[in-house]
């Protein structure tokens, strides 16, 4: 099963009944709504435990959503994606040990060109 098409496609329902603006939270809760509809094991705002030199700290990050433990979704509403977002993203993959995420604005007048793929420790070919 393609996971980046069924949520690129649940994004786009999305966006297209919601529109632009809103605060990530309403995103959060239809997004994962229309995952749930593709039958897909959905988690959202996942506790992120960070180790640090052999200490288990609960650090307070939370995973917005974690897609069938395979995909985080890092969902965001903001004028523009900067690269601190990319690095967060990242960041999330390489603590969770999950390898592929998505980062999506939801503020954006063409919701195509705000989705970001990120891979943490994958080779692109």
């Amino acid at each position: 099963m393609k996971f980046s098409y069924i949520i690129r496609g649940s994004v786009f329902r999305v966006y297209n009944t919601l529109g632009p603006g809103l605060l990530e939270s309403g995103y959060e809760a239809a997004l994962k709504y229309e995952l749930e509809k593709s039958e897909l094991y959905v988690q959202n705002q996942v506790a992120l435990t960070m180790v640090y030199e052999n200490i288990r700290v609960d650090v307070g990050c939370r995973l917005d959503l974690v897609l069938e433990r395979k995909v985080i979704i890092e969902l965001k509403s903001t004028e523009m994606i900067l690269n601190v977002h990319h690095k967060q993203l990242l960041t999330y993959l390489k603590l969770s040990g999950i390898k592929l995420g998505l980062l999506v604005n939801f503020k954006t007048d063409n919701i195509a060109n705000s989705i970001y793929r990120e891979a943490y420790g994958l080779r692109d070919y």
